[in-house]
């Protein structure tokens, strides 16, 4: 399997030359790093080439690194029913530099271009209509970054007054528990109520009957 996926690497890197940034076999699967004002024409390629015919979009999704420049990996995933192969393709990219888009090659790239939009604030340039998919109007930021807080900046409530959904910040009703995870025997430094109780000899049931 190796050797079939190494040759159609050389191939597709022979034949879309300065566009592929690297490629490589790993587990079983070829990677291929490209070009991100690229993305279009190797898209393309992988799907109407006949040594190639990865006709099937399966996924674009994407990964955060915020320590890099570049902090954003945009990866599709392709798959050829007729060669019994797959692909991986991946971009980079910033917060600020968009990604063409790939819908003019795979319809179902819509939503999926939308989803990284939403989760990652990753830009799409070219998108018939980039706005967010799974997250509520008006949500702010992207929960799938790194730098995202676990609680979010809002919550939301049905206020039974107002009769609609409010938005309110977020309120941490009890204090921020400091765990530590070094070893399997240590937990919370501050006590929960009812550990005093962990202390105590528990009566006999002798002494339970005792009036």
């Amino acid at each position: 399997m190796d050797d079939a996926l190494n040759e159609l690497g050389a191939y597709i890197a022979d034949h879309l030359g300065p566009a592929v940034i690297s490629l490589r076999v790993a587990l079983g699967e070829l990677s291929i790093e490209v070009a991100r004002d690229q993305i279009v024409p190797v898209m393309e390629f992988l799907r109407d080439d006949p040594k190639c015919r990865f006709g099937c979009l399966i996924d674009i999704c994407g990964a955060d690194y915020p320590e890099r420049e570049q902090r954003f990996d945009v990866v599709y995933h392709l798959l050829s029913p007729w060669q019994n192969h797959r692909v991986r393709v991946r971009v980079l990219t910033d917060e600020e530099t968009p990604v063409p888009t790939v819908v003019g090659v795979f319809p179902a790239a819509n939503w999926y271009e939308r989803e990284a939009y939403d989760l990652y604030g990753i830009l799409f340039t070219g998108h018939p209509d980039l706005r967010r998919l799974l997250t509520d109007y008006g949500f702010e930021g992207h929960p799938l970054r790194k730098d995202f807080p676990l609680t979010g900046f809002v919550e939301l409530r049905y206020d039974d007054q107002l009769k609609r959904v409010v938005y309110e910040p977020v309120k941490l009703m009890q204090e921020y528990r400091s765990f530590d995870f070094l070893s399997p025997w240590e937990a919370m430094d501050t006590a929960i109520p009812g550990d005093e109780k962990a202390g105590e000899t528990p009566p006999r049931a002798d002494e339970e009957a005792k009036p």
